[in-house]
């Protein structure tokens, strides 16, 4: 029976599948038209699995021999005089294992001393003892070093260049997360050059494998049931959208979390919202690799650049820079109208809680005791309470909070959002909503079918933020609230704290916001 796969590439006979080439058009005009392109998409993907895919159709189909060769194990060697004969053992190893012909013929008169060209010649010796067109997928071709990538793109572009004299590879996709441009931003800056030539200059095309779309989601679900008659139901399938927005690794992680996790493969039971929710409650509790190894990255400064503003939500993040492409391409965040935020709300969850897990687990230690019926008044969040029970702890442990965070400009937000995180705990939600250039963010309690609209913003010179106030009425709107709380955090260090703590209700277009100082 197929199950959900959530560890490397898919294949059609074991797992549920959607057909890669509907998620990417035009790929095999590029080849049929001799070119060289970039395929480029966020970890966990399907590239691998879409690459795979199209040798073995390729070779099915007759015209052109085909090889898929992963260059990972290249990622670690600096020295291109290194990297290029590694380069070349790569495409060996995957050579030797494929129905392509003459593949001793392929190593068997390499220089590896001449590394400046042993690639090129390599390959054009090869191209010539073959009876068809050769095309190679590159896989992972990002993860090598600046001057090796250098190197073997040189050594591409030169046989690239004489192909109307002298056999070389027909067609080649460099494949990872980047795009060609961004390599090149990653090596030097545009004022800078590499020569009286680049190396880049050879692909025609960058092409992007897209998310699922909501509909081949359900195309996939479907398959699950046509073979155990266990329905996924309407309202779950939303849910998935609208939590992943998706992302193919966790549209298949949720599945396998209800079906195996939750339900215990038994098929008579259909999945549910609830089920779905409770599947994405526990993969972002349990964080698996793939999701661990993505929150690795926040640590990296030219990570932080771009989250830290987009929590806070500033607008100055500049689109065009390295490090927003480079953010973006790990998938962390997307572009909506003009915005930057993450990719999907699990990440949105799971990027905050990373960041204020030291906070989270400090809180559950005895000094700051917390019991939930604290906060609760006639089954409703006393939320004047809460307010105040967090600027009293602000007060007292704002400085020492802050100097742990490496995000340091963010910390008041996700000092504020791990003190609510014990609300969760007590059988609550939080809804994050983080966008760069809304100048606030916005986060809504819900417990026991209420909701708590809250707006999160910072105060750093004489400037009341007012137009808080408004936005915080607008926030309420959206979640259909009578009652609303703006939270000002007040940087300025001439202010005395008596003066910075306040709770203050104002009455914006009939509703009530609270103002809340700290």
């Amino acid at each position: 029976m197929k199950y959900f796969n959530i560890a490397g590439p898919c294949n059609s006979l074991e797992h549920y599948m959607i057909d890669s080439s509907s998620r990417l058009q035009g790929v095999e005009q590029l080849i049929d038209r001799e070119q060289y392109f970039v395929i480029h998409a966020a970890r966990q993907s399907g590239k691998t699995t879409y690459l795979k895919d199209l040798t073995k159709r390729l070779n099915a189909e007759g015209r052109y021999y085909a090889l898929y060769c992963s260059l990972e194990s290249v990622q670690n060697i600096i020295k291109p005089e290194e990297g290029i004969p590694a380069v070349i053992r790569s495409l060996y190893s995957f050579l030797k294992y494929t129905a392509i012909p003459n593949t001793g013929r392929f190593v068997s008169d390499a220089d590896y001393a001449d590394y400046n060209n042993v690639l090129r010649t390599s390959l054009t010796d090869y191209c010539m003892v073959l009876d068809k067109p050769l095309v190679i997928f590159f896989d992972e071709a990002d993860c090598l070093s600046d001057d090796t990538l250098i190197l073997f793109l040189g050594q591409l572009r030169a046989g690239y260049n004489e192909r109307s004299t002298t056999p070389f590879v027909h067609s080649v996709a460099l494949v990872g997360m980047r795009n060609i441009r961004d390599y090149k931003a990653r090596i030097r800056p545009d004022s800078e050059t590499l020569g009286s030539v680049s190396p880049f200059n050879i692909v025609t095309e960058s092409l992007t494998l897209k998310n699922f779309t909501k509909e081949e989601i359900t195309q996939l679900y479907k398959q699950h049931t046509d073979e155990t008659g266990q329905v996924f139901e309407e309202d779950a399938i939303e849910w998935v959208w609208e939590q992943t927005q998706g992302q193919p690794w966790l549209v298949n992680a949720i599945a396998r979390e209800v079906i195996e996790k939750i339900l215990h493969s038994d098929y008579t039971k259909p999945v549910t919202a609830e089920r779905v929710n409770d599947a994405i409650q526990n993969i972002i509790l349990t964080r698996p690799t793939h999701i661990d190894s993505l929150l690795e990255r926040l640590k990296e400064d030219r990570v932080r650049r771009i989250i830290e503003p987009m929590i806070l939500g500033e607008e100055f993040i500049n689109k065009e820079s390295d490090d927003f492409l480079y953010t973006r391409d790990l998938g962390l965040i997307r572009t909506v109208h003009a915005r930057i935020e993450p990719a999907n709300p699990i990440y949105a969850e799971v990027i905050v809680r990373k960041l204020s897990s030291n906070t989270q687990e400090a809180l559950e230690n005895p000094k700051y005791p917390y019991q939930m019926p604290r906060y609760l008044k006639d089954g409703r969040i006393d939320m004047d309470f809460l307010m105040r029970d967090f600027q009293q702890f602000w007060r007292e442990n704002s400085e020492i909070w802050e100097e742990r965070f490496d995000y340091r400009e963010a910390a008041p937000h996700l000092v504020m959002m791990a003190f609510l995180q014990r609300v969760v705990n007590g059988g609550g939600q939080i809804i994050r909503e983080m966008a760069s250039g809304s100048g606030r963010l916005d986060l809504c309690l819900v417990y026991e079918n209420r909701k708590y609209p809250i707006e999160l913003k910072i105060r750093y010179g004489k400037k009341y933020p007012e137009e808080g106030l408004t936005q915080t009425a607008r926030y309420m709107d959206v979640h259909d609230c009578k009652e609303g709380w703006l939270v000002v955090f007040d940087r300025r260090t001439s202010i005395k704290w008596s003066d910075k703590i306040y709770l203050k209700k104002k009455t914006v277009d009939g509703k009530t916001v609270t103002v809340v100082g700290v």
